[in-house]
């Protein structure tokens, strides 16, 4: 095969840009990826910043996103590629309860959601599905649609992740998993006052009024999903 016949080939593969802040997952990732005839992985990166910067140079045709990675979330990706307009489709990988996060993702704009415990079984299939326009979430997140739509009495914490902003429910988690507030500061380079006026906003969206109350709470519902 001539040297043109090859970079033709490599021209046709969908380029993926691949953000997830664990070394070895991206190595059986790319690996998974670069296994398929028509579609090759153009860039790794690790941090939010890093991968703004490969959007740019590398031009992907899709992103495969995590959502927990070493600066911010990996929902801030979506915000910043909706603010450019630019319409790369992203899948949204994650070890996050899909039951919790997925619909925050979805409405962030990523055009499905995917367990990474799913990823050898469903992960191409999902790849393709989202590349190609559609949108991919799992049967059990079909169900959870569905049920929401025809279920009046919804419990409290069925209502977290519609009422509090994306920065609100992240912060709410990091609280959840014993982050203080000068780490939470240093951990999204934020003033430390800023989070504490989030904390506030979060303490009267969620009911709670003292600050022991909120990490209670916060941390029963990073363990469970639930505020009761």
């Amino acid at each position: 095969m001539s040297t043109a016949q090859v970079k033709k080939i490599m021209m046709d593969k969908k380029k993926i840009l691949l953000l997830d802040d664990h070394p070895v997952f991206r190595k059986g990732l790319v690996q998974l990826i670069n296994g398929e005839d028509d579609m090759t992985v153009c860039g790794e990166a690790d941090s939010y910043y890093h991968a703004t910067r490969l959007v740019t140079s590398r031009s992907p045709d899709m992103i495969i996103a995590d959502i927990t990675l070493r600066d911010v979330s990996g929902l801030e990706l979506l915000k910043y590629l909706n603010d450019r307009n630019m319409k790369i489709p992203v899948l949204v990988l994650s070890m996050h309860d899909e039951l919790v996060y997925a619909e925050k993702a979805m409405k962030a704009g990523a055009g499905g959601y995917i367990m990474k415990h799913e990823m050898t079984d469903n992960v191409i299939k999902a790849i393709r599905q989202v590349m190609n326009g559609k949108i991919y979430i799992s049967d059990s997140i079909n169900k959870l649609v569905v049920q929401k739509y025809f279920t009046k009495n919804q419990k409290e914490s069925d209502l977290i992740p519609d009422i509090l902003t994306d920065r609100e429910f992240e912060i709410l988690n990091l609280i959840g998993k014993g982050y203080k507030r000068k780490m939470i500061a240093e951990k999204l380079n934020l003033n430390v006052n800023t989070i504490g006026t989030y904390r506030e906003r979060i303490k009267e969206k969620i009911g709670v009024e003292s600050s022991s109350e909120l990490t209670a709470k916060a941390i029963l519902w990073f363990q469970n999903g639930d505020l009761s």
